[in-house]
């Protein structure tokens, strides 16, 4: 709320400035925000007595859309999930290209998911699969652990690894 929608009879006001102006009417802290050509702003209506803020509320509006827009911002960066998929049967140098890519997510703070799928008759020989992956959890325990164990999904084993 702004200038005369401020409906409390007193108010403790803080100057352009940021220094305070201590307990004022709210007539008396209008007539010193009009005088200085800004706004009466009220900045937190449920303390004893609510806290007015003498600013121009157009930057004041400003400055929180563009703080909150940052926060939004970085709260999407720090929770991004990336996947990678392996096979039963990956050859040695596409299995260190997976480990090198997860730990690379591990260290910017990625959460890493693995997708172990078995093709075709591999499905009957399960713990092949779990030899794999226990492998990459090996090969990632320095940056990452995971999340929960191997869980097995159809014809996928998923695993989740986070940063430590």
């Amino acid at each position: 709320m702004i200038n005369e929608r401020i409906r409390f009879p007193e108010v403790r006001v803080i100057d352009s400035d940021g220094k305070q102006l201590g307990v004022l009417s709210t007539d008396k802290a209008l007539q010193v925000a009009k005088e200085k050509e800004l706004d009466l702003v009220l900045i937190a209506p449920t303390v004893k007595p609510p806290v007015c803020k003498i600013a121009d509320y157009g930057k004041l509006r400003y400055e929180m859309i563009k703080k909150e827009k940052e926060t939004r911002r970085s709260q999407k960066a720090a929770g991004v999930l990336k996947e990678l998929k392996l096979s039963v049967k990956i050859g040695e140098h596409d299995f260190q290209v997976v480990t090198r890519k997860s730990v690379d997510f591990l260290i910017k703070k990625n959460k890493v998911k693995v997708t172990l799928k078995f093709k075709g008759r591999e499905i009957v020989h399960p713990e092949l699969g779990l030899r794999v992956l226990q492998r990459l959890i090996e090969a990632v325990k320095e940056t990452g652990i995971p999340e929960y164990p191997p869980k097995k999904e159809g014809r996928h084993y998923i695993l989740m690894l986070v940063p430590k």
